[in-house]
This record gives C-alpha cells, sequence and structure tokens, in this order.
C-alpha cells in the first residue's frame, strides 16, 4: 500500500492521527521539505528515509522520477509513506503521483493534510471566509509551469469571482499579480497579506495593499515559503485576531541546556508560549557503572526509616531497579516516611505509587534539611538515591543531626556535547535570544563544551537559571545571569523567561 500523506502546514501538531498511524507502518518514507522532519521519528528505526527535496531554485527529484520511485517500492511489495507538505491534493502535485499509482494498479490512500492556504491565514489572524466580509475564497498558484509559455489562469474572472484570493508560491511574481489584479479591476486599496513560514515560530507577516505590498515585501526580504491572501478578510487581524504572534515568547529562541529525555516539559511550555526551542542536552543520563551499592540498599529496605528523593531522575532510577529485581514500592517499609525535594520531584513520587511526608517550602537542598530539622533523626536510618557526583550539603547535614545516611548512586550524570557545533554558530550569530540552566551541572556541562569561549558566546545573550544555587554556579563560572525563578521549578523558570521579555514586547506593540 502506498499512502500520499499530506503533512499540514509545518506545525506538527496540526498533522493527522492516520498519518502517525501510517507512519509507524511504513518501510519506506518518501518526504518533501516542507514536511516536518519530527514527524520521521514516527516511523519505525529499520524504516528507509529518501528525501527528495521540492525546494525552489536548487536541484530535486523530478516529478517523473518520484512518480517512478512510488512506483518501484510499491512494487517490490513495500508499504510506503508519500509525505508531503501541506495537503497532497492542493498544489501538492498528488494528483499526479496518485494517478502514476492507478495506472499501474498499485494500491494507494490518500491522507488529506491541513493546506497552508488555510492554516497559515489562521495562525496569522486572518479567516479566509468571515460573515458580512467575504462569502466565498478562490485558491490560486502563484508559480505555473515557465515551459507552458502562457499563463493558464483568468486574472479577470478571479479579481471578480471571489472576495478572498490565496495564493500559493507566488511571492516571486508579487508584483506581476498584482498589476494583474488591478487591471482586471481591483482596487489598489485592497488589504494583501504575505505570511512566510506559516504556523511556525518563524512565521512572519507582512500587511499592504495591491499598491504597496510587492515594494514591503522587497525591503524586507520575505522569500519562500510564503502565503498570499487578498481581500477584506485581512483587516480583521488588526481587531485582535492575530492570536499566535501576540503569545509572550513569539519568534524568541530559547536553548533548554536539560539531559534530552527530560527536557520535554520545559520546551512543551517554551513551545506553547511561542518560543522556538533549540534543544542541547549538555548532560546524559544514564546507569551508575557499580549496582551494588543500589542493590545492597534495596535488600535492605525495610532497615530504613526514610526515603528522600532530590530529583525526578532519582526517583525514576529507584523504581526501575525495584522493578529489575521484581519488585515494586510495595517493597517499601510501612514505617518509612518519604521527603522530596520539591513539587516535581513529589509529583513523580507521587504517580509512582509513594505518599511523600516532607516537601519543603523552597526547593533546594538547605529548605529540605530545614524542613527535617523539626523530625526526630537521632539514629534514624536515612536512603538518599540519587546522582553519582552531586552536592554534599545535604547527606553531612543529616548526619550532624545524627541520621545513619546511605547515599548509593542511582544514575549518573555525564556531559554531552550533542550539536555543539550547531549551537554556536548559533551563539555567534546572535541567533539565540536566551539559555536557561536547570541544574548546575547544566551550567558546568556547559562551560566544560566550550571551554575560554563560553563567556563571549554569552555575551548579549539573556540567561536564565531555575534557582539560586544554579545560578551561583553560573556566576562563579563568570557567567552574567539575567534572571533567576522565584519558584524553582520547571512552570517558575517558563514565568522568569517570560519575564526577562516583556518589557521589550510592550516597546514592540508600541504600549
Amino acid at each position: 500500500m502506498i499512502y500520499l500523506v499530506g503533512s499540514g502546514p509545518g506545525d506538527p501538531g496540526l498533522f493527522t492521527l492516520k498519518g502517525i498511524e501510517y507512519l509507524k507502518q511504513a518501510d519506506a518514507v518518501v518526504y518533501d521539505r516542507l514536511a516536518p522532519k519530527v514527524l520521521l521519528a514516527y516511523a519505525r528505526p529499520e524504516a528507509e528515509l529518501i528525501y527528495v527535496g521540492k525546494k525552489p531554485g536548487e536541484p530535486s527529484m523530478p516529478q517523473e522520477e518520484i512518480n517512478a520511485l512510488l512506483v518501484e517500492l510499491g512494487r517490490a511489495e513495500k508499504t510506503v509513506v508519500r509525505l508531503k507538505g501541506g495537503d497532497p491534493y492542493v498544489f501538492g502535485r498528488g494528483g499526479e503521483e496518485a494517478l502514476a499509482l492507478a495506472e499501474t494498479g498499485l494500491p494507494f490512500e490518500v491522507v488529506p493534510g491541513i493546506t497552508s492556504g488555510i492554516a497559515a491565514l489562521a495562525y496569522a489572524g486572518i479567516p479566509v471566509t468571515h460573515r458580512g466580509v467575504s462569502t466565498s475564497v478562490a485558491f490560486v498558484t502563484g508559480h505555473e509551469d515557465p515551459a507552458k509559455g502562457e499563463s493558464d489562469i483568468d486574472w479577470t474572472r478571479l479579481a471578480n469571482g471571489a472576495e478572498t484570493l490565496v495564493l500559493y508560491m507566488g511571492v516571486g511574481r508579487l508584483a506581476e499579480i498584482c498589476a494583474e489584479l488591478v487591471a482586471a479591476g481591483r482596487d489598489l486599496e485592497t488589504p494583501v497579506a504575505c505570511v512566510r513560514w506559516g504556523t511556525l515560530p518563524e512565521q512572519r507577516t507582512v500587511i499592504g495593499t495591491l499598491e504597496d505590498i510587492a515594494e514591503k515585501v522587497a525591503k524586507v526580504n520575505l522569500r519562500p515559503p510564503v502565503i498570499t491572501v487578498i481581500g477584506d478578510v485581512v483587516g480583521l487581524r488588526e481587531e485582535g485576531l492575530d492570536w499566535f504572534e501576540r503569545r509572550p515568547l513569539f519568534g524568541r529562541r530559547v536553548v533548554v541546556t536539560r539531559a534530552r529525555a527530560q527536557a520535554g516539559e520545559l520546551s512543551r511550555k517554551l513551545e506553547a508560549l511561542g518560543a522556538k526551542v533549540l534543544e542541547f542536552p549538555t548532560i546524559e543520563i544514564r546507569p551508575p557503572e557499580d549496582f551494588e551499592p543500589l542493590d545492597e540498599a534495596i535488600r535492605n529496605l525495610d532497615s530504613f526509616d526514610w526515603i528522600v528523593f532530590t530529583s525526578v531522575n532519582g526517583v525514576e532510577a529507584f523504581v526501575e531497579r525495584l522493578e529489575h529485581h521484581g519488585l515494586d514500592l510495595r517493597a517499601v517499609p510501612r514505617h518509612a516516611k518519604v521527603a522530596a525535594i520539591g513539587p516535581a520531584t513529589a509529583k513523580r513520587t507521587e504517580e509512582a505509587g509513594l505518599r511523600v511526608d516532607v516537601t519543603p517550602e523552597e526547593y533546594k537542598a538547605e529548605a529540605l534539611i530545614e524542613a527535617l530539622a523539626g523530625k526526630a533523626l537521632e539514629g534514624k536510618r536515612m536512603l538518599i538515591p540519587r546522582a553519582k557526583v552531586a552536592r554534599e550539603v545535604l547527606p553531612e547535614k543529616l548526619r550532624e543531626a545524627g541520621a545513619e545516611v546511605v547515599v548509593p548512586p542511582a544514575y549518573e550524570s555525564s556531559p554531552s556535547s550533542e550539536g555543539k557545533e550547531q549551537l554556536k554558530e548559533l551563539l555567534e550569530n546572535s541567533e539565540v535570544d536566551c539559555v536557561t540552566f536547570t541544574a548546575s551541572s547544566t551550567v558546568e556541562n556547559f562551560v566544560r563544551t566550550f571551554g575560554g569561549e563560553t563567556r563571549h558566546l554569552l555575551s548579549g545573550i539573556r540567561i536564565a537559571c531555575i534557582g539560586p544555587i544554579t545560578a551561583r554556579t553560573a556566576s562563579e563560572h563568570g557567567i552574567r545571569v539575567d534572571a533567576e525563578a522565584e519558584e524553582y521549578t520547571i512552570p517558575g523558570l517558563v514565568s522568569t523567561v517570560v519575564g526577562l521579555f516583556a518589557a521589550d514586547n510592550m516597546v514592540k506593540k508600541g504600549r
């Protein structure tokens, strides 16, 4: 089976459930430049990924060869996903591919995608129809086959036949198209909007009229992919419908330095507020070299009066090791109490099935020590499953209080420099607005990665830290910290990043 699948306008969240289902089944995925690359993660690891280009002005596989490739893969009895930007049948040449398959008798299915002519405009605050403004819309290609010699487009009929015109791939001929429409009777003052990279954090919208839009687009060097909309519906954007571009972090490029396995929550929250997130995991979480100390503690769980978790990683590593031994949290003795350093760690602990007895108001080791200070710790055995290398202040203070503290390594965090060269280039070109640090280890490994260049690379870039301990570590390495979260959590850090750009946004909006 060959599936012709529309990947939508760019935002991966607009991809269809059926598209995901078929990607998971595919033996081969044939994809375009405009298909979001993150969607390829749904394909099986052994699936063949075949890129066929389609970037204007650059070499790409001719359409006839793509058709032949699909036929070849189909005849080899492979399950194929032809992943196309937008919708296969809206200026996507999906019809040509379907005809080639039909002529050879190969089975195929079409999975529609949200076309950018609707989605990009919705994200720009422009409905293509609106009661009292526009009751008709026409979708038009602005890029015809130059080999034809003459245009198939009847601009006179279009100019007077639909109240809203949506042009695909027409930015290169914008001046000519506007002149055609004016000559056909459209008013020079007809509103026009050009939207580049619609639905993505890079989205950019230029507003004008048939008289001046080509000049405005040329002035800011707006390049494909661009969707152009012509008609009075463009004016609705100025009435507050530009929701996407009003988000507090819209267009901001924010670096997340957490380990990849942990970056998801922070990245999602930043992206939901409009940021373009660049994940640069400075640390990699992996099992400890030797599990014996943790295994010994698990064998003697009944002897512990307290279990103290200092991170989500510690909770997950502890639970995983219990499962390795065929156990679960029911192995924790009923008399044992549980402490967690902060709300995220407490939440993960309770999700795993343990009730948390103590969580400090301030989410750091010193505050946890204070929270435990009122407990009778003399002679109590306390288990702290945590990273192999971590601050010693907590176990030291607990020992001073008379407790017997066992600190087995549950995991290790090792430096990672994945994506170093790409990030370095972005920093050097001032293409990053903010770098976030969620722990001292992320700071230290960032510095280890870039060495003596760190301060230079971060000059002029805003730095946000999750709390005072992380901020102090950054300052010790000569990194200027612009803000630290008042609440030492991921939501707290996100709020801090928003606050960093609040003043800029007010100026940008003229408030």
